[in-house]
């Protein structure tokens, strides 16, 4: 499972997708040059329950850990997951 990553300087998202159509999206805004707040995450009803939104969850991970960000989770399921897995409560805020 191939996760995307759009980026602009005010945020951007991580995202699923299958021959162009878009089925999962992990989506965030900048709050400084090292601050990112998850606002929300969105999973296609075909593709609940396969780890679509943990996968977004962990690729975005690894992206704040190599840019040096730390996270903000507002959206409901990526705090949910940060407090599951604690391996990687060291990129949040």
């Amino acid at each position: 499972m191939e996760i995307k990553h759009q980026h602009s300087e005010k945020g951007g998202k991580f995202y699923y997708e299958i021959d162009g159509k878009q089925f999962a999206e992990m989506v965030y805004v900048m709050a400084g040059r090292h601050k990112m707040i998850i606002e929300h995450t969105e999973v296609d009803p075909s593709m609940e329950g396969k780890g679509v939104g943990k996968k977004l969850l962990e690729t975005l991970v690894n992206y704040v850990r190599k840019e040096e960000i730390k996270v903000i989770p507002l959206c409901p399921f990526a705090n949910a997951t940060f407090k599951r897995v604690k391996e990687w409560q060291d990129v949040l805020a």
